[in-house]
């Protein structure tokens, strides 16, 4: 099995770069220090360090290893700070899964508490549901941010409602002129719209089933990003939420042309019960319901 004491030591000569630094700083004698690598080199049958001078100067298999014993120690600190064994907890990760096609302004509006508070990190990762889902299971997550409900079961599953955003027509400004009916911009100008299976798409289809009116489509987009980038080159108009495109219409590269009555999209915090959560987890959930 793999000796954790000689990863540590491993560690500590890895981000220090020099052994008799390392030496000092944990108060052993360098040729135990050197022994301990040694043993962990033999172990894996790879080289770790290129001794170069007095420099530890790591190897290709060196950077491997590093790379998961900051995972590794880091998740012990973690860990430690969770369990209340330290009196000065080290930064806790909030770890957050988000669909890949959700807006990104969305995430940040929700983490936006989290990032104001110091003394915690973030983890952002971007997948399909069932794949974040078993993550969540896995106690990989602490979260997911969603704007659909899951299809498919999670016993305990527990489902936050953190925003409901209105959906509406948006273009450059030279295509509001004129204040036109609703129904005369959906008949008159290209629209750029969500693809299937998205719920917007599926109301925005019923609505002007229900207006009789069809409309000319020139894109479909699965990924809220792209749909924000296509709808600033477009000329025409995107339905898109209004959080999506927030920053285009602060700064006036956008505007509402006019709402889509009864569109709305929700959004989405998925959890699991906790006997350890995240300590701010409750209270970004608060504000996101609150605001």
């Amino acid at each position: 099995m793999l000796n954790y004491h000689h990863l540590r030591y491993f560690w500590i000569v890895a981000h220090e770069g020099n052994l008799t630094r390392a030496a000092k700083k944990q108060n052993i004698a360098q040729s135990a220090l050197s022994m301990q690598i040694n043993a962990l080199e033999e172990y894996f049958g790879q080289p770790l360090f290129m001794r170069q001078g007095r420099q530890m100067v790591l190897t290709e298999a060196g950077h491997v290893a590093l790379a998961y014993a900051d995972a590794i120690f880091a998740r012990g600190e973690e860990l430690q700070a969770t369990m209340g064994v330290r009196d000065e907890p080290r930064q806790q990760v909030l770890r957050v899964g988000a669909l890949a096609t959700l807006s990104r302004n969305l995430q940040i509006t929700f983490l936006r508490p989290v990032i104001a508070q110091p003394g915690h990190g973030i983890s952002i990762r971007s997948g399909r549901m069932d794949e974040l889902l078993q993550d969540l299971a896995n106690y990989e997550l602490d979260v997911v941010l969603s704007n659909v409900m899951p299809s498919h079961r999670v016993a305990n599953l527990m489902v936050h409602t953190i925003a409901q955003q209105p959906v509406s027509l948006v273009g450059h400004p030279p295509v509001a002129q004129g204040q036109r009916a609703l129904a005369d911009y959906l008949r008159e100008e290209p629209i750029v719209l969500p693809s299937h299976p998205s719920s917007i798409r599926t109301e925005f289809d019923a609505f002007v089933d229900r207006m009789q009116i069809v409309p000319q489509i020139v894109a479909e987009v699965d990924d809220m990003a792209m749909l924000r980038l296509v709808a600033r080159e477009h000329r025409g108009l995107a339905v898109v939420p209004l959080i999506v495109v927030k920053d285009e219409l602060d700064s006036g590269i956008l505007v509402e042309v006019a709402t889509l009555p009864g569109l709305m999209e929700t959004f989405y915090a998925l959890t699991l019960p906790r006997r350890f959560p995240h300590p701010l987890l409750p209270m970004v959930l608060q504000k996101s319901m609150e605001s």
